[in-house]
């Protein structure tokens, strides 16, 4: 398996703080067994737990303002997978790729030789029907699957067709399916006629997938349609989902929600009633801003989580979620963000596991509310970092990974190779 940045450079930066590491290592290991709890138990989950990177989250993004091209970024899916290789390198904790079709459209062979050079695999793959394709014969200005056009419809479902085909070769096992579909003025669409055409259309696409594919639909509140979206919100996402059938499941994007939801609560209904697919990791303080994941509410990472770790040791029948980032790096290396980004979603994996469920429970039924909350609160305040950075450097990555990536100066060294892009026209890419 090849390597991009040198392994001399990230033994180095790793030979100056494994000292520490392994002594803080320890110290928090002591501190755990006093609560019952083994620490290299909590490493060995730490370890085994990996979040996708989206192909387009290695680029800079915009706002509907502007864009503004960062220095060195990637031309095409071939340097995005090369960007994506770095994250993995260093963290450890990254070892699938989220395709977006077409931006990311290319001979599939190549893409697997190229992944397989790095030692990634495929995760979900994504449609784009919310944004015309060059040389596409109908627009989707005005919808895809919920079109008033049975032959737009039949355009995007021809297109999440292709996705699952490409998807094939490569190995993935989900398609994801995002729309922007819905209506800028009252009145525009009727809301029952353009949600029955959305199902049919899914239903077609729902019958092309292989056995062993998943199908995961993704609910958003607003934008790009400001007055109403066909899949506004996770009750219509469960409608879908249970309409389908048992291959397709619900999909969770944190910044798809109003700010005061209850995600957290979300996820445990989607949990208990067998249709959570999997999340969309990313951060927001107003609305979708696809900030870099637990920069703004850590704590609402951690508690979802907690119910994601509560499935997980109780067994929740049907309990396989996916995970992936989601998120739009517009004045920040993409490569750092998605690289930090990784390492608080498992913080907050690790954090949860660490909750006394028993006690938790107790406190529950006693309708103790100060110690229940408190008991999650042990769980959130604990320094899990030594444990997330013995898994890196056990799995081969880098104690401090930004570290150890400014120190190889990688970003510098593929400005030579790739031109800066020139853009004054907006949009997240």
């Amino acid at each position: 398996m090849e390597t991009i940045i040198e392994a001399d450079i990230v033994s180095q930066d790793n030979e100056a703080r494994e000292k520490a590491l392994k002594a803080d290592y320890a110290a928090l290991g002591e501190q755990l067994s006093r609560r019952g709890i083994a620490i290299d138990d909590i490493l060995a989950r730490v370890r085994a737990f990996g979040v996708a990177i989206p192909s387009w989250g290695v680029g800079t993004g915009g706002t509907r303002f502007a864009r503004f091209p960062g220095v060195g970024e990637p031309r095409d899916i071939f340097d995005k997978i090369e960007d994506c290789a770095v994250i993995q390198q260093l963290t450890r904790a990254t070892p699938s790729v989220s395709l977006h079709i077409p931006w990311d459209k290319a001979d599939p062979k190549r893409l697997k030789q190229a992944a397989a050079r790095f030692g990634l695999s495929f995760d979900a793959m994504n449609s784009n029907t919310f944004s015309d394709a060059q040389d596409q014969k109908l627009s989707y200005k005005y919808g895809s699957l919920s079109h008033a056009d049975a032959a737009v419809r039949r355009q995007a479902v021809e297109h999440n067709l292709e996705c699952i085909e490409i998807g094939r070769t490569l190995g993935s096992k989900a398609l994801t399916v995002w729309i922007g579909d819905g209506s800028n003025f009252p009145g525009q669409v009727n809301f029952a006629r353009a949600f029955s055409r959305y199902l049919d259309a899914m239903a077609d696409i729902y019958a092309g997938l292989p056995d062993d594919w998943r199908l995961f639909t993704e609910h958003k509140m607003y934008e790009p349609a400001f007055y109403s979206t066909v899949v506004q919100d996770w009750g219509t996402n469960y409608i879908i989902a249970k309409e389908l059938g048992p291959k397709a499941f619900c999909l969770v994007d944190l910044g798809h929600h109003a700010p005061n939801v209850n995600i957290e609560m979300i996820v445990s209904r989607l949990i208990q009633f067998g249709k959570l697919g999997g999340f969309h990791f990313n951060d927001s303080k107003y609305g979708d801003d696809d900030l870099d994941a637990g920069s703004i509410d850590p704590y609402r990472l951690f508690l979802v989580f907690n119910e994601l770790a509560d499935a997980e040791i109780s067994g929740a029948k049907g309990f396989e979620p996916a995970h992936m980032l989601d998120q739009s790096h517009n004045v920040t290396d993409p490569i750092e963000s998605l690289m930090l980004s990784a390492v608080e979603v498992q913080r907050a994996y690790a954090q949860a596991l660490l909750v006394d469920r028993d006690a938790l429970a107790t406190f529950q039924d006693d309708n103790d509310a100060l110690m229940a909350t408190q008991t999650l609160k042990a769980a959130y305040r604990t320094d899990v970092e030594p444990i997330l950075a013995m898994a890196r450097l056990e799995s081969g990555g880098a104690i401090d990974p930004v570290a150890a990536y400014r120190r190889a100066g990688y970003r510098q060294k593929v400005a030579h190779d790739r031109p800066a892009v020139a853009s004054g026209g907006g949009g997240i890419v």
